[in-house]
């Protein structure tokens, strides 16, 4: 039963005398939000957005996170957790084995109800091999929200041959998710390929004057080719989330 479903029964119970008006108003606050001691989870984020809340772990303390984590499963909320550190990995799989752990991706999965079948499919190109745990983690974004990804790593500029092989192949797809480091060439190149959203995705990835990412960001974000737009350095998460967005337009 969804969250609008359960709205709607409560407040008909309301409305019939079945459930006392404080009781209505603090379920009511109960499937907008939970109050625990070091977060306030936002339980009605799928009412506006169609997607629920997803889980940070990098930065939580692990008892903190076992306590989020606790919430969401109990109310049978498909969950993604991301940048799980290798410290709470143990004490996560441990006290909820149902979920799933994508070890390249550093974040683990549940799907409780899954997500209506989707008719486009997204590409995630990445210029080296060092780019793939950024990649990873937009491409199991995606996967999360029922979005089919073509993988096409590995096919950075210094050998565009590998790139003009996958030419017609990502012509196909719905939207590009293209993440590299260094110099940050890659995007700028398939986005003035190809008639698809490209959305570059800079990474930490590079000898010392790519700043951990900072030359790779100032170069796709002063991209002169149309069509590509740019999250923050390592976001794979925010570029498969818009991704697998622009996949159901």
């Amino acid at each position: 039963m969804d969250r609008r479903e359960r709205m709607r029964r409560l407040l008909a119970a309301y409305r019939e005398g079945r459930v006392p008006e404080e009781e209505a108003i603090s379920r009511l606050e109960e499937l907008s939000f939970v109050r625990l001691g070091h977060s306030t989870l936002d339980m009605a984020r799928p009412v506006r957005t169609g997607r629920g809340e997803v889980v940070f772990a990098e930065g939580k303390k692990t008892e903190h996170l076992l306590e989020i984590v606790e919430v969401f499963l109990s109310r049978g909320e498909n969950l993604l957790v991301s940048r799980v550190r290798e410290d709470q990995l143990g004490p996560l799989l441990e006290r909820f084995p149902r979920l799933v752990y994508h070890a390249e991706a550093r974040c683990c999965t549940h799907v409780a109800s899954p997500p209506p079948p989707c008719a486009h499919r997204v590409g995630v190109v990445t210029g080296g091999t060092s780019d793939v745990p950024v990649a990873e983690e937009a491409a199991i974004t995606c996967e999360f929200y029922g979005v089919g990804v073509e993988r096409v790593y590995d096919v950075g500029v210094a050998g565009i041959n590998r790139l003009l092989a996958r030419l017609e192949e990502m012509r196909s797809l719905r939207a590009l998710v293209v993440v590299a480091g260094m110099e940050g060439a890659l995007p700028s190149v398939v986005a003035g390929l190809v008639d698809r959203p490209v959305i570059g995705v800079p990474t930490s990835v590079g000898y010392g004057a790519a700043l951990e990412g900072m030359t790779p960001l100032l170069a796709m974000l002063t991209s002169c080719v149309p069509g590509l737009a740019v999250v923050n350095i390592d976001n794979g998460f925010g570029a498969g989330y818009l991704a697998s967005l622009i996949a159901r337009l």
